[in-house]
């Protein structure tokens, strides 16, 4: 009498008991996107926040004491890290807070500098000089109406602003609120970035 040979006992529930203990606990498919893009967003973040503190900004620009070379509400490209450099120079378009009064909240000023430390300054018939020499102003499109200013010499560490605006009364600058110190300064002012058809070199 033959007998029928029994099927031996399966081991594939064995196999899929082992993967089953072998498979590690993780997290689903779009928890795990949420938080890779959680991660980068962070990551940009901190990214755009140093480059802003260390790097660069933009600045709006206020009020008129800059025209004709800027306008109101135009925005600026402010290149900060030319601050650890030390490569300031005349004719910079500078961001500053405003030296005057004593409130902690103070604004910000857009300005050109004229004087650099250890330079001579003067004020004399509507024309500036500086070292002893006229100073040709080709951003400007008046004469300054505000009267005379006497010599003075810029101090180390200091520089001397003004607005481009030399019209009577336009800027309120060094000629009212004196050098600025260099830790006043938070920038200098490189683009005009907006609108697209202002856009330019300063």
């Amino acid at each position: 009498m033959r007998h029928q040979a029994e099927p031996a006992p399966s081991s594939g529930g064995g196999r899929r008991r082992t993967a089953q203990k072998e498979k590690k606990p993780g997290l689903s498919g779009w928890r795990k996107e949420l938080w890779d893009w959680s991660r980068a967003l962070v990551v940009a973040v901190v990214i755009v926040l140093l480059l802003k503190a260390y790097v660069f900004q933009l600045s709006t620009v206020k009020k008129i004491s800059m025209q004709p070379t800027l306008h109101e509400n135009e925005w600026l490209f402010v290149n900060k890290i030319v601050l650890k450099l030390g490569n300031l120079d005349r004719g910079d378009v500078v961001i500053l807070k405003d030296p005057s009064g004593g409130s902690e909240d103070k604004q910000f000023l857009v300005k050109r500098i004229v004087g650099i430390p250890g330079d001579t300054l003067e004020i004399r018939d509507g024309e500036l000089y500086i070292n002893g020499e006229l100073k040709v102003e080709s951003y400007t499109d008046v004469k300054i109406e505000d009267g005379d200013y006497p010599l003075t010499t810029v101090s180390p560490g200091h520089y001397f602003v003004m607005g481009d605006n030399r019209h009577h009364s336009a800027s309120k600058d060094s000629r009212a609120f004196k050098e600025v110190p260099e830790e006043l300064i938070k920038g200098r002012a490189d683009l005009i970035v907006w609108p697209i058809s202002r856009w330019a070199k300063l």
